[in-house]
Formats: C-alpha cells, structure tokens, sequence
C-alpha cells in the first residue's frame, strides 16, 4: 500500500498492527471498533482484541471500503448488529464545535521533534474550527503490561489447536503422536510466538491466574473507564500513533521488552474495544510521523471525517517513497 502498488488493503489490528504500520510507512490505517467488522476466517490471536480494517492512502479512500466491510456476521458470535452508516457521505461534515481531547499520557516522554508534528496538526484542527481540550486518562501507562498478560493468555488458548493434526504445519515422518505434537509447534511456531504461547501459559497456570490474568483484566476494566469518563468531555482523542518513527529492521529483534513498549500509545484502544486511526503527520529525519485519532465505539464516521478534513488542508498523505509519487 505504501508502495502505491494497491488501492487499499485489509490487515488485523489487536494491539496496533494496523495503526502502527500505517505511521511507521505514512499511509492511512483504520481499526474499527471491536464488533464492527466480522473476524470470521481471521487465524484468531487474542479473539478479545482482534479487530480487521483497512489500510489506504487517505481517508477518503479507506472509508467506501469500511463501509463495504463492515456489519453484521451470523459466523461471528462477536459481531455487532448495528447499522452500517454512509461514511462517505459525512467525510465533508465542518469541524467547527468538534471537541478534541489532547491526551496527557500521550505527550509524557514523547521526544520534541515528534511531539512538534502533532502540535503542528493541532493548530490545523483548531484552524478548522476544532477545539482542544487536555484530558487523562490515569491508568493508560499500564496498558502495555495489561495487554501482555491478556493477549498471550488469549494466544495460548487460540494455537493450541495448531498441533499438527487439526490446523497448521505438520512435521515430517514423526515417530508417535508425541513426537508429532512436539516438533510440529516448535517447527512451525517462530520464536516471538513460541514466546508468547509460554507467556500466557504460564499467567493461566495454577496459582498464577488470580495473580496475573484476572488482576489484568480488572486493570483492562479500569482502562476501558477512562476512556469512558474522557468521551464525556470530548468527541476524540488525538496523539502520536507511535514514540518514534520507524526503526531499522533487526534493531529490536533481541530486546522484546523495547519492541512491546512501541505499542504504548496503540493497545489502549484495543483493551477498550475502541475504533482508532493513523495518517501522516510530517516526516523526521525523512522517515513519516503519524497522528492518531481515538473515537468512542462506532465512531468510525466522526474519525473518518476528522482524518479527511486534516488530509484536505495538509499533504502529507500524498507523499509517498521514492521512486513510487
């Protein structure tokens, strides 16, 4: 999508693959709200989380294609049936009036070459006759070690049906079943996921859950409050998608812990169920910024509307790499 080379495309977002992809390569991201878009055929990771969406180059883009997306499934137990609006049709909706909630948490630690881009898209949106309101949401810094017991638990459960026999890979020539179980998930799982399979298997086990799953998900209930207590005072929220722009490739590979803590401004959205969407902001040291939008659930319109206003009074989504403009 980055490359030019498709009008759009679909991914998965649960805890910020779609969003972070989309700033790290300076396109548009959308992760709809959980329920809004069937999960059927998705290979489930953390089924409380997985949310499909779309990648484009604008929001104008990605809007008819959510829209074609998005509804009810009888296949999904966790699809929503709530009506599918036209969100091609209040993409031009004026701002004025729009209250937009700047997230303390946000902006605590972000480096001031990126925090200037987001201020930067700001003043567009006040110029469009948005207002700003500072907001916090106080237990959101434990999002990333709230998602990190809640998702592998969820992992764990979901692969272990990829044994061999029913779903997935399968080693050759095994001796017994033992055998076939064994070498078929430790060859066909790569090390991050083997990873996260032992994770939340060990925070299930016996004299660990009480401690650590259901303690997450009481932390998860108190995230999802803050958002709540944040859209009574405003209509979205808005900040960085991501601390930094893109990193090299390899450059995290043997330190998980720094990779899982890129996803700080990202997994929030996901424990709360919430829709949320990146687009380009700027550029710093030539590599894209994005600017993220968070909206109450089946809000998809309102931050599709937002996104596409900022895009008609700024450039920055029409840039693209070199050798593809």
């Amino acid at each position: 999508m980055a490359a030019r080379l498709a009008p759009y495309t679909t991914g998965t977002d649960t805890g910020g693959s779609i969003r972070q992809p989309a700033a790290l390569t300076g396109i548009t991201g959308v992760k709809p709200t959980y329920g809004r878009v069937s999960r059927y055929g998705l290979i489930a990771f953390a089924s409380s989380l997985d949310q499909a969406g779309v990648f484009a180059r604008s929001a104008a883009d990605a809007a008819p294609v959510l829209e074609a997306m998005a509804g009810f499934d009888p296949l999904d137990s966790t699809s929503v049936e709530e009506p599918v609006p036209d969100y091609t049709a209040t993409l031009n909706t004026p701002l004025k009036g729009v209250k937009i909630g700047l997230l303390r948490e946000f902006f605590d630690g972000l480096e001031a070459r990126n925090a200037t881009l987001i201020h930067d898209a700001i003043k567009v949106y006040t110029s469009l006759g948005a207002t700003t309101v500072e907001v916090s949401l106080p237990h959101l810094p434990m999002s990333v070690p709230t998602y990190y017991v809640v998702a592998p638990a969820e992992a764990s459960s979901n692969l272990s049906r990829f044994d061999g026999v029913r779903f997935g890979y399968r080693c050759e020539h095994p001796t017994d079943l033992a055998d076939l179980y064994k070498r078929s998930r430790g060859e066909g799982f790569g090390a991050e996921v083997k990873r996260r399979i032992m994770t939340g298997t060990y925070v299930l086990s016996a004299g660990y859950f009480d401690a650590y799953y259901l303690k997450a998900q009481k932390v998860r209930r108190l995230i999802t409050d803050d958002f709540r207590a944040a859209f009574e005072k405003v209509d979205l929220l808005i900040g960085p998608t991501t601390p930094t722009p893109a990193f090299a490739i390899g450059a995290k590979i043997d330190d998980p812990v720094t990779m899982y803590l890129n996803d700080i401004y990202t997994i929030g959205a996901n424990l709360a169920g919430l829709p949320g969407l990146s687009m380009p902001c700027g550029y710093v040291d030539n590599l894209p910024m994005g600017l993220q939008l968070i909206g109450p659930h089946f809000s998809e319109g309102k931050l599709l509307n937002a996104a596409h206003q900022f895009q008609q009074s700024t450039e920055w989504h029409k840039h693209a790499p070199h050798g593809y403009e």
